[in-house]
């Protein structure tokens, strides 16, 4: 029997989080400018705990049957990822590797990004010479840095997004449940 699809399972365990954040602060109320010696009105830990844990469990399951039912669209995802200026960082990072002040390189991306949105283009879009009407020292390779690729091949270390790293993680993942 195929699975029946619930779009509102996120919004429904996004919405939980009010619940959540509420007991997190009762905590953090209750343990604040506690005396040394006296915590009897500790007990009142309990009932928040006890409902995070349950409802955290209830979110998870909820989750758990819903990843079956995901289906990706790459050319949407990748559309939406290359939009919305996602690679001015790494704009920002080209210019410190060329020299520039990290404040300066601020100010240029800024500049940029000001101008893409005025124009509708995202700066990967943008010609070189517009490129360098924001910084002279901008050069044709920072179009190697403008890219989806790029971006996630630039956080090679730990933790970081290049593909080497990813496979790195999977690896030490499945040593990690392998050992429980």
């Amino acid at each position: 029997m195929p699975q029946k699809k619930n779009p509102d399972v996120p919004e429904l365990v996004r919405g939980k989080t009010g619940r959540v954040y509420g007991h997190l602060m009762g905590l953090l109320t209750l343990m604040k400018s506690q005396c040394l010696a006296y915590n009897k009105d500790n007990q009142e830990d309990k009932e928040p705990l006890f409902d995070t844990v349950d409802t955290l469990k209830g979110s998870l399951r909820a989750f758990a049957d819903m990843i079956p039912a995901i289906e990706s669209r790459k050319e949407h995802m990748y559309e939406a990822a290359r939009r919305g200026f996602s690679t001015a960082t790494d704009l920002a990072d080209y210019l410190v590797r060329h020299g520039v002040a990290f404040r300066d390189a601020h100010e240029v991306v800024g500049k940029a990004v000001g101008y893409g949105v005025k124009t509708g283009k995202d700066l990967s879009e943008m010609t070189l010479e517009e490129l360098q009407s924001f910084g002279s020292m901008i050069e044709a390779d920072v179009f190697d840095v403008l890219t989806l690729e790029g971006s996630v091949a630039a956080r090679n270390h730990i933790g970081g997004t290049a593909p080497a790293q990813v496979l790195q993680a999977v690896e030490r993942a499945k040593v990690d449940l392998a050992t429980r």
